[in-house]
């Protein structure tokens, strides 16, 4: 919170959050424009909203799109100020992701962390099905190799999976993608995720992007399944152990 609060304290960074929430997944280019500044002193503004994880970043080909992510403002919020500006909130949740839908190019949902641990570590993670069983509640089963099918698999002993998909890239221990998608429904078209895994200092920045996402009940689905999912995997390799509890399955 100490680095969200300096990130907070300097009025450009402000305004290029601004920015963002006007329109998300924008360029440097594109942010610079309005501002008066060198391409140079506009990354360093947006480097520090990223280290204090106020923004997130994805690649497009050469393009490198900056989100705002608005999960530390979120936890300000509901320290800080009343729980009846929640409903606002979700108003404003509401209007961004009509935007982010209408700019089919684009990521549906942007999810970024930090981790305790290595990139060979996090790897492992994500794509052994003991450990994927163990935060998931689902084994993740697969070769990972590019081209071959996975599969998310129940841990009740029978076996069913309820999500199939196929690996589209596997670059161990950086980036993995793969599709997602119903498989009752195998036709209808595939979601896709990809991880990201990038060393930062001495700990791993794990960034999800989930696109193709078929409507905004689906948003929302993914939008609190994401974080509760991440949250029990960072304390198990920060800790060895998972939560007390799975967050997905306790109330809202």
């Amino acid at each position: 919170m100490d680095e969200v609060f300096r990130a907070l304290a300097d009025p450009t960074r402000r305004y290029l959050l601004d920015l963002l929430h006007g329109r998300d997944g924008q360029t440097l280019g594109e942010l610079c424009e309005p501002l008066a500044m060198t391409r140079q002193s506009a990354t360093q503004h947006l480097e520090l909203l990223e280290g204090a994880n106020l923004i997130s970043v994805a690649r497009r080909g050469r393009a490198k799109l900056h989100y705002l992510n608005p999960v530390p403002l979120h936890a300000m919020q509901e320290r800080w100020i009343d729980k009846f500006e929640r409903p606002r909130l979700r108003a404003l949740s509401g209007v961004k992701l009509r935007a982010e839908k209408a700019m089919s190019d684009r990521p549906a949902y942007v999810y970024v962390t930090y981790i305790e641990s290595t990139p060979e570590q996090a790897w492992h993670a994500l794509t052994d099905a003991d450990l994927t069983a163990a935060y998931w509640g689902h084994a993740n089963v697969s070769d990972w190799q590019p081209g071959s099918t996975w599969e998310h698999r129940r841990v009740d002993g029978s076996g069913i999976a309820d999500v199939v998909g196929t690996v589209v890239e596997a670059s161990a221990p950086r980036r993995l993608v793969t599709t997602w998608a119903d498989p009752a429904r195998p036709e209808a078209g595939s979601e896709q995720v990809t991880f990201e895994i990038e060393p930062f200092h001495e700990i791993v920045r794990l960034t999800v992007t989930h696109e193709n996402l078929a409507s905004e009940q689906a948003h929302t689905d993914v939008a609190s399944g994401w974080p509760a999912v991440l949250s029990n995997l960072k304390t198990l390799l920060e800790t060895g152990q998972v939560l007390s509890q799975a967050p997905w399955t306790m109330g809202r």
